[in-house]
């Protein structure tokens, strides 16, 4: 299943927002797979990521 996963993280002083689609079996690894790809490419830790929103998309 695919899911469409919408939040922001902190760079620097300012919150980004993002919208990240990604392949997952439920919605809990959806966000984990998203919070280890924000992190990875952003060099930004986890309690600076914030998930305002999760929906399958088809």
């Amino acid at each position: 299943m695919r899911f469409e996963v919408k939040g922001a993280f902190r760079c620097g002083e300012k919150w980004m927002k993002f919208v990240k689609v990604v392949e997952a079996k439920n919605e809990r690894f959806a966000i984990e797979k998203t919070l280890s790809l924000i992190g990875s490419n952003h060099k930004v830790k986890r309690n600076l990521i914030k998930i305002n929103g999760v929906k399958e998309i088809e």
